[in-house]
């Protein structure tokens, strides 16, 4: 599945030498990557692999070790925190497997909140359009624990898209959905890139999930090993078995352990995300 959008985009993210170090532990160790606008690439790999950390650094929310992050030609290393925060709100979106809607605001509410914690009242007329690009026009009075996980998740898809960003970044966002919820919220990413060009970047574990990617990269202990490009799940499940026994096989398996370990202390978000993280701030 290849985005026509993509064939002719410019890069909308670029990793160059990218390395992130926790003490001794390389979690990204020299990873070159370009992202074009208006694609979906997935990213997985064995656990402790660097995938959480390769998006956090991705996204502006980690600052790497070395290296270089361009987002929209705009290269992160450089900007202060607050000219990185005002980056993260106005050009990149996330969504994580936790849905992280505040339960006592309508749906609505939750979308038009990064908005108004950056100074802004948006319009209803916005609001309802964000919820209408994911399908929830008629669901904008309802609030969390009246909408299913799916709707949940799709209400968060629509407070990401709200501020319509260069990149949206998924970590795991169909981890938490059943089976027949988890793709048609992965059908509808794949939309948002055919029909309105919105550039995707994804990390997964699950194969099915990856498939509906234009590109997948591998990750093996913190570098690119590989990656396949209109994949299919089966190609996709095959890569992944043979990659598990070659970490396996590395004589560092105490690295791929602690490189898990600091990946889980460091960058995994629990359910009660802050209200910066929501409007482009470090979300710890």
């Amino acid at each position: 599945m290849t985005s026509a959008a993509a064939a002719t985009a410019t890069t909308a993210v670029r990793l160059t030498g990218l390395r992130r170090h926790y003490g001794d532990v390389r979690a990204l160790d020299g990873v070159d990557l370009a992202l074009p606008a208006g694609s979906f690439t997935a990213v997985m790999g064995p656990s402790g692999s660097g995938k959480s950390t390769l998006l956090q650094c991705a996204a502006g929310l980690d600052r790497p070790t070395a290296g270089r992050v361009e987002v929209g030609g705009v290269a992160l290393e450089g900007l202060s925190e607050r000219r990185l925060t005002l980056l993260r709100r106005d050009r990149i979106g996330f969504v994580f497997q936790s849905f992280n809607l505040l339960p006592s605001l309508t749906a609505a509410q939750n979308v038009a909140l990064p908005l108004r914690l950056a100074g802004r009242r948006p319009s209803r007329a916005e609001v309802r359009g964000a919820l209408e690009r994911v399908g929830l026009g008629a669901r904008a009075g309802h609030r969390p624990g009246e909408l299913s996980g799916g709707q949940q998740q799709r209400v968060a898809l629509a407070r990401a898209l709200i501020t319509r960003p260069a990149v949206l970044f998924g970590d795991e966002p169909t981890g938490a959905l059943d089976t027949a919820t988890s793709r048609d919220v992965l059908a509808m990413l794949r939309e948002l890139v055919d029909r309105d060009g919105q550039t995707i970047v994804m990390v997964t574990h699950d194969p099915v999930a990856a498939s509906y990617a234009d590109r997948v990269v591998f990750l093996v202990v913190g570098r690119v090993h590989g990656e396949l490009a209109s994949p299919t799940a089966q190609e996709v499940a095959l890569r992944m078995a043979r990659l598990e026994t070659d970490a396996a096989d590395v004589g560092d398996a105490a690295h791929v352990g602690d490189a898990e370990d600091v990946e889980d202390r460091t960058v995994r978000l629990g359910p009660d995300v802050s209200a910066d993280s929501l409007a482009g701030g470090r979300p710890c």
